[in-house]
C-alpha cells in the first residue's frame, strides 16, 4: 500500500527527475515542437513541491487534483493542460482515500490517460504521450497487481517501446503536425516525459 506521505516523496522525485532530463527533453521538442516542454515541465513540477505542504495531510485524491490545478497554470503550452487535465482525472478515482494499491494505480492511469484524450483529442499512432501511456496501460494489466514492482517494470519497458515508435510514424497533433514527413525520426517528448515520470515511480518500489 502507498499512504499521502508517500505519494507527496514520489512527486519530489518526479519533481527531480524531471528537472534532471529538463534539457534533453527541450531539446527533443526543438526538433518538432516549441522547445520549450522540458522548461515548462520542470517550471510546474518544481510549483508543485513548493505547494505540497498545504495539501499533504489530505488525502491522495485531494493531493493529485492539487497537482493538476497547479500544473494546469504554471505549464505553457499543451502539456500544461493535458498533464493537469490527467492529474485531476487521477484524483478523481481515488478521492478521500488516504492509501492505495496496485489496482487504485492502475484505476488512476486509466483515468488518467481518459483525461488526456478527452483534453488533447487524440488517439494512438499519432505520435503523442498517449504512445506511451496506452502501451504501458496495457502492459501493466497484463502483468496483473500481484507484484507491484513487476508491473510497473513491464509498464515502463512498454512505455519505452511506445517512445521508439514515435519516432517511426508522422505526427498528426499540434504544432509537431505542422512539420508533416520531416517529424519521421524524432521522438515526441510527451510521451518520454511520461516515460520518465513512470520509470521514477517503478524505481520507488
Amino acid at each position: 500500500m502507498t499512504n499521502n506521505a508517500k505519494v507527496v516523496e514520489l512527486l519530489k522525485q518526479i519533481s527531480d527527475k524531471i528537472d534532471e532530463n529538463a534539457q534533453f527533453l527541450t531539446e527533443l521538442d526543438a526538433a518538432i515542437g516549441d522547445s520549450d516542454h522540458g522548461i515548462n515541465m520542470a517550471r510546474g513540477f518544481k510549483k508543485v513541491v513548493e505547494d505540497l505542504p498545504g495539501v499533504a495531510e489530505q488525502d491522495i485524491g485531494a493531493i493529485l487534483k492539487k497537482v493538476g490545478m497547479i500544473l494546469v497554470s504554471t505549464v505553457g503550452g499543451a502539456s500544461g493542460p493535458l498533464y493537469g487535465t490527467a492529474f485531476m482525472k487521477a484524483g478523481g478515482v481515488v478521492s478521500g482515500k488516504m492509501e492505495i494499491n496496485a489496482d487504485d494505480f492502475l484505476e488512476i492511469l486509466e483515468a488518467g490517460i481518459g483525461g488526456v484524450q478527452m483534453r488533447g483529442k487524440a488517439e494512438k499512432g499519432e505520435k503523442t504521450m498517449l504512445d506511451a501511456m496506452l502501451p504501458a496501460l496495457d502492459a501493466m494489466k497484463a502483468a496483473g497487481t500481484a507484484d507491484t514492482r513487476a508491473m510497473l517494470d513491464a509498464g515502463v519497458a512498454a512505455a519505452k517501446e511506445g517512445v521508439e515508435y514515435t519516432k517511426t510514424i508522422i505526427a498528426t497533433k499540434g504544432r509537431a503536425s505542422y512539420l508533416g514527413e520531416r517529424s519521421i525520426g524524432h521522438q515526441d517528448p510527451g510521451a518520454t516525459s511520461f516515460t520518465v515520470i513512470l520509470e521514477t515511480i517503478a524505481e520507488a518500489y
